[in-house]
């Protein structure tokens, strides 16, 4: 009786090692900075000099910010061929804070306004 149960027993743990192996290093990817910076992104991190938890943003649109960096990012880096904006969204109006081309700051004083990022300004004052 108990081989009969050991042998389904390990082919469930055998299918599901790859499932737990890969998890971790997928969840890390997805909470940490990326391993590279990414050509056509501008990327955005929680702490100083490009460390911390990190998020990258790539045209074409607008996206909002994941909550751990809304209003808390402290540096970003470009690498990204075309001008981009981070966009503060404030009471009854919005604004826009250029980032150029291949630009990068460690560590920047407008992360704590910033709500998204946008390939334009999206109709917003500069900030």
């Amino acid at each position: 009786m108990l081989r009969r149960l050991a042998v389904p027993a390990a082919a469930a743990l055998a299918a599901l090692v790859p499932v737990l192996l890969h998890a971790p290093a997928a969840a890390a990817h997805a909470a940490g900075p990326p391993a590279a910076h990414a050509p056509g992104q501008v990327c955005f991190w929680t702490g100083a000099g490009q460390h911390g938890t990190g998020w990258c943003y790539g045209p074409p649109g607008y996206a909002d910010v994941p909550e751990f960096l809304h209003d808390k990012a402290v540096s970003f880096r470009s690498d990204l061929n075309r001008d981009v904006y981070a966009i503060d969204w404030g009471r009854g109006t919005c604004y826009a804070r250029l980032i150029r081309a291949y630009d990068y700051s460690d560590n920047w004083s407008w992360g704590s306004r910033i709500d998204g990022v946008a390939d334009t300004n999206q109709g917003c004052e500069a900030g």
